[in-house]
């Protein structure tokens, strides 16, 4: 979640002296040989570039910017994770892990928390006042194979300043079976006051579903995983919970089992809907449940085929004092004929009232109203790219087409949308107007064009 802790007006960017244009590690002048002071950041993530063996991909990195007041970036460097990108989604390049909060921050803006799906590991960053960002310690196993999701909440104890719980795409006994079939898990770790990360023993949960995706409620009392794979015929478990919520212990580890599960559609419904296949979400609120759903899965469990796509959705519940689910809005779609599919990732504006939602593969933004969970589509084309709209039969022409948006992330001071393309290697920049958008500008030249997952801003 957003809340803010710090104010940005606090931070001071570093003035350093500018040698070349071309360099990634320094700072870009603005003409009279000073750089001008940054008043945020976004950090964006390769996920590693290439394939070195199976689902692994090269070393992963964290690309850095500094966020300008007019809300154009400026480079200022890539720096190691210290271990490997993963590709768990067969090797097309967009959406390589199936997940949201990839990357994810602290708060307080003092952290920043990447997974390393192919090297499963999860490693912390200080992000220091110039927000440039130094490794906290080494990077720590997860346990499990392909980490994907991070989440953070804030405790009150000595040496410790949060939990983190991570998801994992699959345990290894499951990996062989592909997406429809993956069970994974969820590991916590104490962030301690020096950024570094330490496992919390007993704090691994094994979950009847592949994840995508992992967020503490605002209260922090309880943990809800989201599902790629709910309803799946190929699952062993034979879940169709595209939400599960855990109870948080006061020793950081978890309720020995759910305490909850929830989908927005059963397999073999009446109304001929694909499964919810969810993504990103988030919690906001009085624990309001804010899901995107991809619609892939068919509606009798069959694996998605491109052609079977339907338009994607947001559904809404609230966490309950017992933590159950109370169901509010369900199957709020994004689109209509085809022109909605893959809806994956959402944010919400500074003042709650309205979130965007990413569509892959049409490679835009619809725009939602919320109002005590209750939601309504305001605009299903908020902001539009290079898109493979109509590209319906056809998955060659539409992943050779569309700037595949991804992962996104607004600036805490609800200025700015940072859109993440997955497929072209370039971070669209817009103004928040309200409930609309206006078009900035973009920063492409370094990122890979393919794999990138994992996009934060503050």
């Amino acid at each position: 979640m957003k809340n803010l802790k710090l104010s940005l007006s606090a931070l001071l960017a570093v003035v350093l002296l500018v040698t070349s244009c071309n360099d990634d590690d320094d700072f870009i002048s603005d003409g009279g040989g000073e750089p001008d002071a940054f008043v945020g950041a976004v950090y964006a993530m390769t996920n590693g570039n290439g394939q070195i063996s199976g689902i692994i991909q090269g070393a992963n990195t964290i690309v850095s910017y500094g966020r300008n007041a007019d809300g154009t970036l400026t480079p200022i460097g890539p720096v190691s994770t210290g271990g490997n990108g993963g590709d768990f989604d067969g090797g097309e390049g967009l959406d390589p892990l199936i997940s949201a909060y990839a990357l994810t921050k602290t708060d307080d803006n003092e952290n920043l928390l990447a997974v390393n799906a192919g090297s499963n590991t999860i490693t912390s960053f200080n992000i220091q006042d110039d927000f440039s960002l130094e490794m906290a310690g080494t990077p720590q196993p997860t346990g499990a194979e392909g980490p994907n999701s991070i989440a953070y909440t804030s405790v009150d104890a000595d040496g410790v300043k949060g939990i983190v719980y991570v998801s994992n795409i699959s345990r290894t006994e499951f990996l062989g079976e592909g997406e429809p079939g993956q069970q994974g898990t969820v590991t916590g770790f104490w962030l301690l006051e020096d950024g570094t990360l330490s496992r919390i023993a007993g704090s691994t949960r094994n979950l009847a579903n592949r994840p995508s995706a992992v967020q503490f409620s605002p209260d922090g009392n309880w943990l809800v995983v989201a599902s790629i794979n709910s309803g799946a015929a190929a699952l062993a478990s034979g879940s169709e919970d595209e939400l599960v919520v855990y109870a948080v212990n006061n020793d950081g580890t978890l309720s020995a089992n759910q305490v909850a599960g929830a989908t927005s559609t059963l397999r073999d419904n009446v109304e001929g809907r694909n499964l919810p296949s969810a993504i990103g979400f988030q919690i906001v609120g009085n624990n309001y449940v804010v899901v995107t759903e991809a619609r892939e899965f068919q509606p009798d469990g069959t694996p998605p085929a491109f052609p079977a796509l339907q338009d994607g959705s947001v559904s809404t519940w609230q966490i309950q004092g017992d933590g159950s689910l109370n169901p509010i809005s369900l199957d709020v779609r994004s689109g209509e004929g085809n022109t909605g599919r893959t809806a994956c990732w959402l944010d919400f504006t500074a003042d709650g009232s309205t979130f965007f939602v990413s569509n892959a593969i049409e490679a835009g933004l619809a725009s939602f109203s919320f109002n005590n969970g209750v939601v309504t589509l305001l605009d299903q084309v908020a902001a539009q790219g290079v898109g493979a709209t109509g590209n319906t039969t056809d998955p060659g022409a539409a992943f050779g087409t569309t700037q595949g948006w991804i992962d996104m992330w607004i600036s805490d001071d609800g200025q700015f949308l940072y859109q993440l393309y997955g497929l072209d290697g370039t971070i669209g920049i817009y103004r928040v107007n309200g409930q609309s958008l206006e078009f900035i500008g973009e920063e492409s030249g370094n990122l890979p064009d393919t794999n990138t997952q994992g996009i934060v801003a503050i």
